[in-house]
């Protein structure tokens, strides 16, 4: 075997790897006893534009040179260290015709390790593949055989096939050989739906077949079964497992000389190729994610297709190798194109790099073959040229349409926010008749009715509030946790308690035009009685635990009081709190924020509780700057006063609406949870606040500084732990320190919003509500048609009050009781089937889908 015809090339992380078999140098008595295996690792200089030796390595072994071969080359993952490596597949002759073959791993230092070695008697001459493992597999026949490092014998593959199209790698089944076999009957159809489907009728069927655990899969998910006889080999560009099925991406060659793109077993795309008996296809990602498929022919000629027109990029012949890599450095991948030159021995003397972009170095030879005719060429960029300048012209057009888009959208966004600002203060706004002009010209229309007189609505609006007392809020403050900043609102009590669905929005100073002056926020709502329950914190009403009473019918308002008494009762205190991202409002350095109020009044009547109107109240004005925030002036202070920890009612509220809140059910069936108190303050370092020994502040230096914890034992087997956590991190430390201290046979368990006896309580009202509801709408109902009358004038003297034998005396008597039965029957008929009016049953069905909503929801909560 000649020297040339022993050399294989192989690129590896933007070098190229030349692996070159030889006998030794000529020694006497030692010629034709050694056979060495080198190594060159070649990379490219971009200054000389030639490709230059780096390192070198040598394996050497027994035996003839000239019955050693290497069969084929590639780079695999090796899985003991995870690492990609160069392997080398070889071949060795023995005696009495058994062959032995060699797989060689090529490390960083050069070193060649021999990975495994196996027999046989035959040669490998299809379908050898090498995979990660490193695997050796091939076809001899119509079976499958493999190898590798784990399994020192060879294995073969239940089954039959007549060609491997391609092997690899998947995440769910490991190594896949997708292969073509005989079309046979599957177990799940008979004969009549086997003699009509694509297997049976083109004769042979794509498969897939898992090396490590041995299952076939139908192959209708690669290709149709129509291809089997015609592709000859295949590159799969995506994979992936969605929904429990094989998603696959991918192109194939057929010997029709065509390059077809497939997705999900669908023909997508065909090119029709320049040259004749199509062996190989790859692929390169060059510069801005270019895809380009490379086909190699066995005419030793070549071809690129883009993969966005499928279209032929450039072709060329006498072509030894097509390799793709990184070889220039740049981050992306080109294609090395080795041709033959017969005039000089090194493959690498006449080369070419190109990424049909700004990269193309090529050595000194004239590449008369390398064809894209150069008339068609030129035409093409000009109409391409063309193309992109239209497209372009689009875009820009398209770009200043939306720039002016935006900009009406945030005049009207900014005029609003004024006119909504100016009718919080109850000042009038009044467009000003330039900008109107203006608008009217931009094409928009005012939202309001030029015939109606904008300061009647402004003082109707002002009318509305007139009812607000003067002196509301009680106490408005701020604090800065972490990168958050919290707003405070507490009201008066006696106003709190006639609101409802209240929510806080924080507007800039008007003055700062250049951006939208509503702060996006979060609402909260922390009720407190007088033991200060923390545990009471969420953006609705909590209601104290209901008492159980009987419905009493004939007195409609007595459920109606007591149900507003105790929700009077227990609603001592509440504080309505924004949460807000702190790093946006440090741009501006000061910033003077408006706090805004947002509520339901509801109007406490005998015949409606739930009436209500929406009212907005400015609360104050809160001023922030940067040098206020530098000198702590808005920090939360906790500080330990022997065994108690003390803080401002406000810093520790700071501290709730700036916390995730966690509630968790401990449950041990075996042993007590005294643990969990001794893990509080020993572990946790945790001290009761002075307001309220329930909940602990935990003093431990690290990320769990600032959890507010509380216990709730029920019994010494059961209890609720909640946490308030500044992040999830911290949520896991926590419960990891838990889980050490607590029995091992305890149960933890996620409570979705608070406890269960408090969401049981709250249900409890919320049916309560419902009920009241239903009796307030009948009761609605007899009223309406008392007062309208619609039943007509009803008989004052029934029949049944009269004696009935005055009536049977006589047949006279008898035809005047029946007439008179018969009104009776027509009338209760009557008063058991009145039309409701329209208005009336929407707003009763309104009422009664929010109550059953709000019910709904809390029970959601108890599951």
């Amino acid at each position: 075997m000649l020297l040339h015809e022993q050399e294989q090339i192989l690129p590896y992380n933007g070098e190229v790897l030349v692996f070159q078999l030889s006998g030794p140098k000529h020694v006497e008595g030692a010629a034709g006893k050694t056979t060495n295996l080198s190594v060159r690792r070649m990379a490219f200089d971009r200054d000389a534009k030639l490709f230059i030796q780096k390192s070198s390595g040598v394996f050497s072994m027994r035996g003839n040179p000239l019955e050693a071969e290497i069969i084929c080359c590639g780079s695999t993952t090796d899985s003991r260290s995870g690492l990609i490596l160069p392997c080398v597949l070889l071949k060795k002759k023995k005696r009495k015709n058994v062959l032995k073959y060699l797989l060689l791993l090529l490390h960083s230092s050069n070193q060649i390790e021999q990975c495994f070695h196996f027999k046989l008697d035959y040669e490998l001459k299809e379908d050898v593949r090498l995979l990660a493992g490193p695997l050796v597999l091939w076809r001899h026949g119509n079976r499958l055989f493999h190898i590798s490092r784990n399994a020192c014998a060879v294995q073969s593959a239940p089954l039959q096939l007549s060609s491997v199209v391609w092997a690899g790698e998947t995440d769910d089944e490991g190594i896949l050989v997708l292969g073509v076999r005989a079309a046979r009957l599957p177990e799940s159809e008979d004969e009549a739906e086997f003699s009509t489907s694509d297997g049976a009728i083109w004769g042979t069927e794509f498969f897939a077949y898992a090396v490590e655990t041995q299952k076939v899969f139908t192959g209708t998910s690669f290709m149709p079964h129509a291809y089997s006889k015609v592709v000859s080999s295949v590159c799969v560009c995506k994979k992936e497992l969605l929904r429990e099925q094989l998603r696959i991406s991918l192109v194939a060659v057929t010997h029709k000389n065509q390059l077809i793109w497939f997705q999900d077993g669908i023909p997508k795309s065909v090119c029709e190729l320049p040259y004749e008996k199509p062996c190989s296809v790859k692929t390169a990602v060059t510069t801005s994610n270019n895809l380009l498929f490379i086909v190699s022919f066995a005419s030793g000629n070549a071809c690129a297709i883009w993969r966005d027109s499928f279209q032929v990029a450039s072709k060329w012949q006498k072509v030894n190798y097509v390799l793709v890599d990184d070889f220039i450095g740049s981050g992306t991948e080109q294609m090395l194109l080795l041709f033959k030159d017969d005039s000089c021995e090194d493959v690498l003397s006449t080369f070419r790099i190109t990424d049909f972009g700004e990269i193309n170095y090529a050595s000194g030879i004239n590449y008369k073959d390398d064809t894209p005719m150069a008339e068609g060429l030129q035409e093409n960029s000009l109409l391409t040229v063309q193309a992109l300048e239209t497209r372009l012209q689009a875009g820009y057009t398209s770009i200043r349409e939306l720039q002016h888009h935006l900009r009406l959208k945030k005049k009207v966004i900014l005029e609003s926010c004024r006119a909504l600002i100016d009718l919080v203060q109850e000042r009038s706004h009044i467009l000003p008749t330039a900008k109107e002009v203006k608008f009217k010209r931009e094409g928009l229309v005012s939202l309001w009715d030029d015939a109606e007189n904008p300061l009647h609505s402004l003082n109707k609006e002002a009318s509305m509030t007139a009812k607000v007392p003067e002196h509301f809020i009680e106490k408005l403050w701020q604090r800065v946790v972490d990168d958050r900043l919290i707003v405070g609102v507490k009201l008066i009590e006696s106003f709190s308690l006639s609101l409802s669905d209240v929510s806080l929005s924080l507007v800039m100073d008007p003055d700062l035009t250049l951006i939208s002056p509503i702060i996006e926020c979060q609402n909260k709502i922390i009720t407190l009685n007088k033991t200060f329950s923390a545990l009471a914190i969420s953006s609705c009403q909590i209601e104290p635990p209901p008492k159980k009473m009987k419905l009493d019918f004939d007195s409609k308002n007595d459920l109606e009081k007591d149900l507003h008494k105790r929700s009077l009762k227990n609603q001592v205190d509440r504080t309505f709190i924004a949460v807000t991202s702190l790093s946006p409002l440090l741009a501006f350095h000061s910033v003077r924020c408006m706090v805004l109020l947002h509520a339901k009044k509801q109007k406490h009547k005998s015949d409606d509780l739930q009436k209500s109107k929406k009212i907005t109240l400015l609360c104050g004005k809160i001023l922030l700057s940067l040098e206020d925030i530098s000198h702590g002036k808005y920090s939360v202070k906790m500080l330990r006063d022997n065994s108690y920890c003390t803080g401002s009612l406000e810093d520790i509220l700071a501290v709730l609406a700036a916390s995730m809140r966690f509630s968790f059910q401990i449950v041990s069936s075996e042993y007590t949870l005294t643990p969990v108190n001794s893990w509080l303050l020993g572990e946790m370092e945790s001290t009761p606040f002075k307001e309220c020994q329930n909940n602990l502040f935990c003093q431990r230096v690290g990320n769990l500084h600032g959890t507010v914890l509380n216990w709730t034992q029920k019994s010494p087997f059961e209890g609720v732990l909640t946490l308030f956590c500044r992040n999830v991190t911290v949520l896991f430390q926590c419960l990891h320190s838990l889980t050490r201290v607590l029995p091992p046979s305890s149960d933890i368990k996620l409570l979705r919003s608070g406890s269960k006896d408090r969401l049981t309580d709250q249900l409890a009202l919320a049916l309560e509500n419902e009920v009241l509801i239903s009796r307030k709408s009948f009761s609605s109902k007899e009223n309406e048609v008392e007062k309208s009358g619609t039943w007509g004038k009803r008989t004052t003297k029934k029949i049944s009050d009269a004696p009935v034998a005055s009536f049977l005396d006589s047949k006279e008597g008898v035809q005047q009781f029946r007439k008179k039965l018969q009104h009776e029957r027509e009338e209760n008929m009557l008063s058991m089937n009145q039309a409701v009016n329209g208005a009336l049953y929407q707003k009763m069905a309104l009422k009664m889908a929010e109550a059953q909503l709000h019910s709904d929801m809390i029970v959601w909560k108890l599951i």
